[in-house]
């Protein structure tokens, strides 16, 4: 098989590393892709959000799979637009990709069918908005954007002047554009985070190993929110009886749910989850792979990730028998010094070999360039440095110790990723 995967980042990179130990793949292509993936994918100069050019790209290549992974183009309808012109696809299509397009609408559907949630209510009016906190007196508060935000659109607000601040930021001066011009806010849940990504055709459900993602920019889970500065596989706050309460209570229910409305959802379906004392709470839904959770998530996947996807678009995913690997994974990401605000492009790397890697682990590139032999950034979060072990010490360890062999100007990374799951387990 040819096989088209959209988009340029990590999470791609990862997607299309399992897809090449596939025996069935001939060739893998990615648009726009990266100076990483370019080492391993013939890449083109496409946008991900190019519905009509990545359509004609698909029929030029005669592509006989596209796997269409970000956000942005799924919501826009890219799944729609190949499969009417009947390529096999993997990924939701436009009315299922709403899950995560609309803030309003995940809460709502969660609502409507009974599955546990944060409390909220939905505001498109500033006034009303900061009259109501004022109301709730309730902090920390969580203040969302409606649409997509490049995984920067939620606020953790501390008090009320932080919370009027981002009411107004969103809803008046359209800090997201159009996606905060209906915010929801909702009340803040404690518990530990976990990440499980889940393969379903709309009937069955299933889940990936779990993880934990770590979204600050610095250590103690200081500073901005960012698209995630690291992560760790299995989460151990999710343990098998947290697991079965899941798939009881979010998960089937979640699919059905979306059955009921008219938006079967084939794909990648990403519940972001919070443990809290009293059980498992939805706090997102994705509408695709997770990045960087998909880094960890895929390499210890035991199957072949081509027969999942090919299950998954024709709705038979019950016949497959998904294996995963009995070992722990940890991402560390490198980012720019200044990310998630600004921050300089073209810096020279340093320390990987040709093909962008080092030895004894694999490096996702989600922010580079190749040129003339050589790496240069090319985005906030630059890459991945990834590792598997026996167990989540070892992982980490040699995450780190790789991470360290790799320079460029101002580098930036956590030094505290799976601290809190290296507790847990103790």
């Amino acid at each position: 098989m040819k096989i088209l995967v959209v988009g340029g980042g990590g999470r791609e990179h990862a997607i299309i590393m399992k897809l090449a130990e596939s025996k069935r793949v001939k060739k893998l292509y990615c648009a726009p892709g990266n100076g990483g993936i370019s080492r391993y994918a013939e890449c083109f100069d496409v946008k991900a959000t190019d519905i009509v050019g990545m359509v004609d790209l698909a029929k030029k290549l005669s592509a006989d799979m596209v796997v269409v992974a970000p956000d942005d183009p799924l919501v826009l309808g890219m799944v729609d637009a190949l499969n009417a012109e009947g390529i096999m696809t993997f990924g939701p299509d436009k009315a299922a990709a709403a899950i995560e397009g609309s803030k309003v609408f995940s809460k709502e559907l969660m609502k409507k069918y009974g599955i546990p949630t944060a409390a909220y209510e939905v505001f498109t009016d500033s006034a009303a908005a900061v009259e109501y906190l004022k109301k709730q007196n309730s902090y920390p508060a969580v203040i969302k954007a409606d649409g997509l935000a490049l995984g920067k659109g939620v606020i953790i607000a501390q008090n009320e002047e932080e919370a009027v601040n981002a009411v107004h930021e969103m809803i008046d001066n359209r800090k997201f554009g159009e996606s905060s011009a209906r915010i929801v806010i909702e009340e803040y849940l404690t518990g530990p985070e976990v990440s499980v990504l889940s393969f379903t055709d709309g009937k069955t459900v299933v889940p990936m190993i779990s993880s934990m993602d770590h979204k600050r920019a610095y250590d103690n889970d200081e500073g901005l929110n960012t698209g995630g500065m690291g992560t760790v596989a299995p989460n151990p706050y999710y343990t098998e009886e947290v697991a079965k309460e899941c798939m009881e209570k979010i998960f089937l229910p979640t699919v059905k749910a979306m059955n009921a409305e008219g938006r079967t959802f084939k794909g990648c379906l990403y519940f972001g989850l919070m443990i809290t004392p009293k059980g498992a709470r939805v706090i997102e839904y994705n509408c695709r792979f997770g990045d960087p959770e998909t880094q960890v998530v895929l390499p210890l996947l035991d199957s072949d990730l081509c027969d999942i996807f090919e299950a998954v678009y024709n709705g038979t995913l019950s016949d497959i028998d998904i294996k995963w690997k009995n070992e722990a994974c940890a991402c560390i990401v490198m980012a720019s010094g200044g990310y998630p605000l600004s921050y300089p492009k073209g810096l020279e790397m340093h320390g990987m070999d040709d093909k962008g890697q080092v030895d004894n682990v694999f490096v996702y590139h989600a922010g580079t360039k190749y040129e003339n032999g050589k790496f240069y950034t090319n985005g906030g979060r630059v890459i991945g440095v990834t590792a598997s072990g026996t167990d989540l010490p070892s992982a980490l360890e040699k995450a780190y110790g790789a991470v360290e062999k790799i320079s460029f100007e101002n580098a930036h990374y956590r030094k505290d990723i799976g601290k809190k799951a290296l507790a847990a387990l103790k």
